[in-house]
């Protein structure tokens, strides 16, 4: 398994069919190489660029180095990556929350989850104009977006993985007399996690393009309001800079995910592989 594929790795019982699958140093090396040539390519292909909207990557990476450790680059930065990591964290709790109680509650269910279909149908983005409207440019209207668009992912997945818990383990739960919490936080919440983590997965991508847009309507720090400002501005090397470091932290912040997912569910995909190569 590479940093952000969803592939799961091999265990030993897969080593030992080793001719029915990829090797995994080809997966990592299709990670790797894949954006090297892509990065080369764009290199030689805009190393005589003289349009004005597509200027040379070099030109691109020295203005990177150079804005890198400056005062107000290094706030953009951490405004974003401080309000993605909040939200999503507040989004993740909440959802967990809420999913599992209209997961395990079916008269609760039945009064809130049309309202919860009604609202998680309206794109995130279309929220973030009425939240400035309510309550401002402030740093707590993009919090507040950005959790409310990532919240229903990690809901509805919770809700579902619950429910389709297997029903013998709440069998055996009882046949071993565990009370309430104990089966709610070591048997249900444990089988469904697969599902609840590639809820998170969603909501972490939805939080990524939910910040950006919320920082590009009327907010004057984050990188995405320094990208437009300076496509505004038309410094358009500024932009690709600024264009180029959200792709990295949203590499990044998939890959660090993708990396939780697998230490979390490491039994999961085990047992995935082990049934697969039965």
């Amino acid at each position: 398994m590479t940093l952000t594929s969803s592939i799961p790795s091999r265990t030993a019982v897969a080593r030992r069919h080793a001719g029915r699958a990829t090797p995994r140093w080809v997966l990592v090396a299709a990670e790797i190489v894949v954006p090297v040539l892509l990065v080369a390519w764009w290199w030689v292909a805009s190393a005589d660029s003289t349009n004005p909207f597509f200027p040379p990557l070099q030109s691109i990476l020295a203005r990177l180095v150079e804005l890198a450790p400056t005062p107000a680059f290094l706030r953009d930065v951490g405004s974003s990556v401080g309000n993605l990591v909040l939200s999503f964290v507040l989004a993740c709790v909440i959802g967990v929350v809420l999913g599992a109680a209209l997961g395990l509650v079916r008269g609760l269910a039945w009064f809130v989850e049309p309202t919860v279909h009604f609202f998680r149908a309206i794109p995130p983005v279309a929220l973030v104009p009425i939240f400035v409207s309510l309550i401002g440019f402030g740093n707590e209207t993009r919090i507040l977006s950005i959790t409310i668009a990532a919240v229903f992912p990690v809901l509805i997945s919770t809700m579902d993985g619950i429910r389709a818990t297997e029903p013998t383990l709440g069998m055996v739960s009882r046949v071993y007399r565990l009370g309430r919490a104990d089966r709610l936080f070591s048997v249900t919440l444990p089988a469904a996690s697969p599902r609840i983590l590639s809820g998170m997965q969603v909501s972490l991508m939805t939080a990524f393009v939910v910040m950006i847009a919320s920082e590009m309507l009327g907010s004057s720090t984050g990188l995405g309001a320094a990208t437009l400002l300076a496509q505004q501005s038309f410094a358009i090397t500024d932009m690709w800079v600024g264009i180029i470091v959200l792709g990295i932290l949203g590499y990044v912040s998939t890959a660090l995910f993708t990396l939780f997912r697998r230490r979390v569910l490491r039994w999961y995909i085990a047992s995935q592989q082990q049934e697969k190569n039965s």
